[in-house]
């Protein structure tokens, strides 16, 4: 008889708890260079940003999210060696993209300030 292994809940919640705890990092110090950017609009402080300071959490928020997909993979029977693989290509494909538009972002808030960014103009 075949017995099927307990799904890996726990990484599941685990992994959940672990991005959004790297997401709210993540806020605050985005936050945290932004309204300082504002004060002094020094080029520095946006080149400052895509430092480690930011880099740290944004890795956190990716990890977490892979092994949440992972997880989430396992619950549905994928052999846990697959849906690694399936969450860690999206993963990373997924932060590679979200992190080059923070990077055009601030490299357009850099050039133009804060109208650069005012999306009510195409309405």
């Amino acid at each position: 008889m075949y017995y099927f292994p307990e799904p890996p809940y726990f990484l599941f919640i685990a992994g959940m708890l672990g991005a959004l705890a790297c997401g709210f990092a993540f806020q605050a110090t985005l936050k945290q260079k932004v309204n300082e950017w504002s004060k002094n609009r020094s080029t520095r402080t946006l080149a400052e940003m895509q430092g480690a300071q930011l880099l740290l959490p944004f890795l956190g928020i990716s990890g977490g999210i892979c092994v949440f997909l992972a997880a989430g993979l396992e619950v549905f029977g994928f052999p846990a060696w697959l849906a690694y693989t399936i969450s860690l290509l999206l993963t990373l494909a997924t932060s590679f993209l979200v992190w080059s538009q923070l990077r055009r972002v601030l490299v357009q808030l850099e050039r133009g300030g804060s109208q650069a960014l005012d999306l009510d103009m195409f309405n």
